[in-house]
């Protein structure tokens, strides 16, 4: 049993002073108000969810930013993803999502869904164990005492066509049986992991799988997470349109039964027929918006979805840039510029920040099966506490601490992070920080000499 003690707190009812939290296995087992005491924390809050990362893209940060012939896109990102990662082994892999793992944790997240499709061998030949990767990222996650979610991905064409794959995307690929087996196998990788630990399933795009193993992936965890990349780019919706009749938004809600446990990453390129129906049905929108603004991807259409009741949280995507703070920021500004106004997704009640982080936390939880999403009795503990002797907090009281954290300062504040009732982040610092950044370096400079 662990006891914190915080002299202010976001609880789910809203914020609370001279705050008591138990916590017991791992959830938060009781709360009390009123019991001041020495050591408390200066502000505790909810820690959310990444709820959409490719770890080992990580090591491709700063080396995507200069000008090919022709105007660069997303699609000639794509291409030069494809050569990176023909040099990444298992061991590769495993340093990289470790190291991702940390500086999510000491940016303020407690748990990552990991959307996984990097299976097999350079060239497409299955490992020996054929969830060898997933099994990777499950040992990334045991020495970062991150919290997991492993949306293995089913990935099995070249396009809505149903052409080959080509040869960047044989490391990705599986028909549904080698899929189901797969899927199976990372299951087994996990058992090892905490109890908070969970398995999900994802069809990686309307491109990428065809209509029946869309169907099948759907079939194959039927009350677990299931995660779709849908609508990022023009292109992809042109190519929808052509081979469904239909955007991909409205052909998936018009086919399949989109409900709470789904989560729909991106969207950043709906009409508002599809944003209203989204929104209606309960699933969460997968927001990336730094990943978003450096592909290109377009904005999402978020006054519109919140104003809806619809769901959504925020993910680090490509982690070219790890910071809970800056995507939180990043999407009300992205709202501010489209609208010309401020304070946009701001409601009479409740400010720019809480509202942001109050969404975050939510929609996080849901999209990763996880039984958190606020400081409440039952639920996981994953918490975050800012330091508030931080210049832009001092002084600061309820709304206005998360005002000042997200808007004018950054994740340099968080002070402590813990994932269910871990205690991953002290003073900052990951407790594994030293290990974990020198096996990345290592990694990264045989990496760097290869490229």
């Amino acid at each position: 049993m662990t006891v914190l003690r915080a002299k202010t707190a976001l609880l789910a009812d809203g914020w609370a002073n001279d705050v008591e939290v138990t916590i017991t296995g791992g959830r938060i087992s009781a709360l009390a108000t009123g019991r001041p005491g020495p050591g408390a924390l200066d502000c505790l809050l909810p820690a959310p969810v990444n709820l959409h990362s490719h770890a080992f893209q990580r090591a491709m940060a700063g080396l995507t930013e200069r000008r090919s012939a022709g105007q660069d896109s997303f699609w000639t990102w794509r291409q030069l993803m494809y050569r990176f990662l023909d040099r990444l082994t298992p061991g590769d892999v495993q340093a990289i999502a470790a190291f991702v793992h940390m500086e999510m944790a000491e940016a303020g997240y407690a748990a990552v869904a990991e959307f996984h499709y990097l299976h097999h061998a350079p060239g497409g030949a299955a490992y020996a164990d054929r969830a060898e990767m997933s099994a990777r990222i499950a040992a990334a996650a045991a020495q970062s005492g991150l919290g997991l979610t492993l949306l293995v991905v089913l990935y099995q064409q070249g396009g809505c066509d149903g052409r080959a794959l080509g040869p960047g995307q044989l490391r990705f690929g599986n028909d549904p049986d080698g899929f189901g087996a797969l899927w199976q196998g990372a299951g087994r990788a996990l058992a090892g992991l905490p109890a908070d630990t969970r398995l999900g399933v994802a069809p990686h795009s309307l491109r990428a799988v065809s209509r029946d193993g869309l169907i099948f992936a759907r079939g194959l965890a039927p009350q677990d997470p299931l995660h779709l990349h849908i609508a990022e780019q023009v292109a992809e919706v042109t190519e929808v349109q052509a081979a469904y009749g239909a955007r991909p938004v409205e052909w998936l809600l018009a086919n399949h039964g989109v409900d709470a446990r789904w989560c729909l990453i991106h969207a950043t390129q709906m009409v508002p027929a599809e944003t209203l129906g989204l929104a209606a049905t309960g699933a969460v929108a997968g927001l990336c918006p730094i990943t978003e603004a450096n592909l290109g991807d377009g904005t999402f259409d978020a006054l519109r979805f919140a104003a809806a009741g619809g769901r959504w949280g925020v993910g680090s995507d490509s982690n070219l840039r790890i910071s809970l703070s800056e995507e939180l920021r990043l999407l009300e500004y992205s709202q501010r510029l489209q609208h010309r106004g401020r304070a946009l997704l701001a409601t009479p009640d409740q400010s720019t920040g809480r509202v942001l982080l109050d969404s975050a936390v939510r929609g996080g939880a849901q999209a990763a099966g996880r039984g958190a999403g606020g400081i409440a009795p039952g639920g996981w503990a994953d918490l975050l506490a800012l330091d508030m002797t931080a210049t832009d907090l001092a002084g600061a009281r309820g709304d206005a601490i998360l005002d000042a954290w997200i808007f004018a300062g950054d994740d340099r504040m968080v002070s402590d992070v813990w994932s269910a009732g871990r205690h991953l982040v002290s003073g900052g610092r990951h407790r594994a920080r030293d290990a974990i950044t020198a096996r990345y370096r290592s990694v990264m400079a045989r990496l760097r000499v290869a490229l």
